[in-house]
């Protein structure tokens, strides 16, 4: 199959938000004006539903298309200094390689450990996962291919599994995430809900989701080594073990997991553990936990033996990795500025209400997910699709009867479908690294995306039965 299977030319994410960005200037001439009353309950503004009245419209101009990036970043300014902090935090211990190490050193140990033979791929994916789940672990899991590819075939497994152990991991511990700045902090400071509040139910939901993908993934591995011819990569993966295994042989390099290393790895549990504590009893915010990220990140540098220039470095470096996301973040922002100031958001909960609305409030946050799994087919940054849609589906949660937990879990679970999506660069990322071609890996990964589809359908039902706030 030709290479142009996988190397698919991607839409700009910038240009698409800012197709939209225009799109909204045109709905500002084209859908009248409108507003629902609010009032304040709890601390919290919200939608008073059946009070919608149309109003005088304000349509939006060209010189206001170009105003509203700024009063997006001004909108957002709070979380996007929290993304570049906690960006520059998490490239510092990076740099510091003790993640990258440690999986290593955990390889190594395979062939002398009956234990790992059997429990290898779950603490693998765990990991990823973890990674996903905490602190937004996505781009950075493309490197791992070329580690894990020749590990699998090794191992008498194929490069499928090589590649899905960090790339399906990682990705549904984004959907899952219970402390993941990037959609769950994101998403719950737009919807004015407590950040990082409801972590226990997110973290019940991850370990149900991770424990499924984790036995999916194993019977499919067994199956492999039974049957190798099973597999869609079985002639392809013939040439690359002799090519791997000549590498191998080749290769004579020991991995050094120093006590820096492990060091580094407690520094950053303790950090996070600290951060569920601070959330949980001392009801800590974006300040506290960006805090606290910052922290992590000077202490792990210390600790991982960098120099004070290279963690000033790695910290900038780390920061300028995110400024993109920080633009989308803006530019996302600005449609609802353009929306807000042509009065026609409200409009469009009122139009949007009846095609959520159910008999039942499960069904509507149902809808929600599988509005939220189209609209990230589309936009795939964590970010930017949650400053894009929350502003509309939690005030609209509020009108169908969905707490607004459950429509940022709604949101989460849209990104199950990153696994399989080809408009995700990512996963073309790693398929590219792993040379698997597309169609190949779809047909491997369609089943999991359907149970996975069927669990979020499934895991949006406790939310109402136990009145999730």
């Amino acid at each position: 199959m030709s290479n142009r299977k996988f190397k698919l030319k991607l839409p700009n994410t910038y240009l698409l938000i800012f197709s939209l960005l225009i799109l909204f200037v045109i709905f500002t001439w084209i859908i009248p004006g409108g507003e629902y009353q609010r009032q304040v309950i709890n601390g919290r503004e919200v939608v008073v539903p059946g009070s919608f009245q149309f109003t005088q419209s304000h349509p939006q101009g060209i010189f206001d298309l170009f105003i509203a990036p700024i009063k997006g970043f001004v909108d957002g300014a709070q979380i996007i200094g929290f993304i570049l902090l906690v960006g520059g935090s998490f490239n510092v211990m990076q740099r510091t390689q003790s993640i990258e190490k440690f999986i290593q050193k955990l390889t190594r140990a395979y062939d002398n450990s009956p234990f790992l033979k059997k429990m290898m791929i779950p603490i693998l994916i765990t990991l990823f996962s973890l990674g996903g789940a905490t602190f937004g672990m996505n781009e950075e899991i493309i490197p791992f291919i070329i580690i894990f590819v020749p590990l699998a075939l090794a191992l008498g497994y194929d490069s499928i599994i090589g590649v899905a152990i960090p790339l399906v991991g990682a990705h549904i511990g984004f959907a899952s995430a219970f402390l993941n700045p990037f959609n769950v902090g994101i998403a719950q400071g737009i919807s004015e809900v407590p950040l990082f509040s409801g972590i226990e139910y997110r973290m019940i939901t991850w370990f149900i989701i991770n424990a499924v993908v984790i036995v999916f993934i194993m019977w499919y591995a067994a199956r492999i080594r039974k049957k190798p011819e099973l597999s869609p990569m079985y002639e392809s993966d013939i040439e690359r073990r002799k090519e791997f295994h000549l590498q191998m042989q080749n290769s004579n390099g020991e991995i050094t997991f120093s006590l820096r290393h492990k060091l580094v790895l407690y520094a950053f549990i303790s950090s996070l553990l600290a951060i569920v504590f601070g959330v949980i009893y001392f009801s800590w915010f974006i300040e506290e936990i960006a805090a606290v990220f910052f922290i992590m990140g000077i202490l792990t540098g210390v600790i991982g033996g960098l120099k004070g220039d290279e963690i000033v470095s790695s910290f900038i470096d780390g920061a300028k990795d995110l400024v993109g996301t920080a633009f989308i973040l803006a530019l996302a922002r600005a449609t609802v500025v353009i929306a807000n100031d042509g009065m026609i958001i409200d409009t469009i909960l009122y139009k949007l209400s009846p095609l959520v609305a159910s008999s039942n409030p499960v069904f509507a946050s149902q809808k929600m997910f599988v509005i939220q799994a189209v609209i990230n087919f589309f936009i795939h940054s964590g970010s930017g699709q949650a400053a894009l849609t929350m502003p509309i589906m939690a005030p609209l949660s509020d009108l169908v009867g969905v707490s607004r937990q459950t429509a940022i879990l709604a949101f989460q679970f849209g990104e199950l479908t990153n696994i399989i999506i080809p408009t995700s660069a990512v996963t073309m990322g790693a398929l590219s690294m792993g040379k698997i071609p597309y169609d190949k890996w779809a047909k491997w990964a369609l089943p999991l995306t359907v149970i996975l589809a069927i669990l979020a359908f499934i895991l949006l039902i406790p939310p109402f039965l136990m009145n999730w706030q």
